[in-house]
């Protein structure tokens, strides 16, 4: 079964630095009926102008995933971690017992647009750490590949959950599986271009919780790029 989230349904934030689409609840924007996804909580799609930027702010047992779309987005911590992260890269924070960070465009001049995920850890109370690793784009090429686990290969971050990303960029007219086991569920999220799922096709923005499904086929209509939420 699938049940859509488009795009143009998700709340909003706008300041003169920051355009912020929110699927589930957060910050100032609540809707009851889609508060999180399991341990889903957060996917907001962010744009930032050049100069912009979001100055230090603590957060605490959380894991924060940054997944770049386009520009550089710059990255500090109190753990003294500093890094840009670009397209082709993806950025775990584990918040675990308090941290504090800021997020700014690495260009004065041109935008950043990234996906920024929260999850909530199966356990609270670790100390807080960061990691960033450059996906395979071959592994991600036409198909799905993992990017995140509570078990994670070389090129995959770590996450506190009983939880798994999967990324896919097609290059046109592809189509790929993903195999759901029993008793879990997936959230797909359309990062740019069109595609298709069981008849039901989905743009740039838009959102599809999938349950009781065992074989999961997306059929891409064009150049696009998706991730996928694999979670109990």
């Amino acid at each position: 079964m699938l049940t859509l989230r488009r795009a143009d349904e998700r709340g909003r934030s706008r300041t003169d630095w920051l355009d912020s689409r929110h699927t589930f609840s957060f910050g100032g924007y609540h809707h009851p009926q889609h508060v999180n996804f399991g341990p889903l909580r957060v996917i907001n799609e962010d744009v930032v102008a050049g100069g912009g930027g979001f100055p230090p702010h603590p957060h605490r047992d959380m894991e924060i995933v940054t997944y770049p779309l386009s520009g550089a987005l710059e990255h500090k911590d109190s753990l003294g971690t500093g890094s840009v992260i670009r397209p082709g890269e993806i950025q775990r924070m584990s918040a675990g017992t308090g941290i504090v960070h800021s997020e700014f465009n690495a260009s004065k001049t041109e935008p950043v647009h990234f996906l920024q995920i929260w999850i909530v850890p199966s356990q609270t109370g670790h100390a807080p750490s960061y990691e960033q690793k450059t996906i395979d784009a071959d592994a991600v090429r036409n198909k799905f590949a993992r990017i995140a686990s509570n078990e994670p290969l070389p090129n995959e971050v770590r996450i506190r959950q009983d939880a798994e990303i999967y990324a896919a960029r097609f290059d046109g007219e592809e189509e790929a599986i993903h195999r759901l086991q029993p008793g879990r569920k997936l959230w797909l999220q359309v990062a740019r271009g069109e595609v298709e799922v069981g008849g039901t096709r989905l743009g740039a923005g838009d959102g599809a919780a999938i349950v009781d499904e065992e074989n999961v086929l997306i059929h891409a209509r064009g150049p696009s790029e998706v991730l996928l939420f694999d979670v109990a």
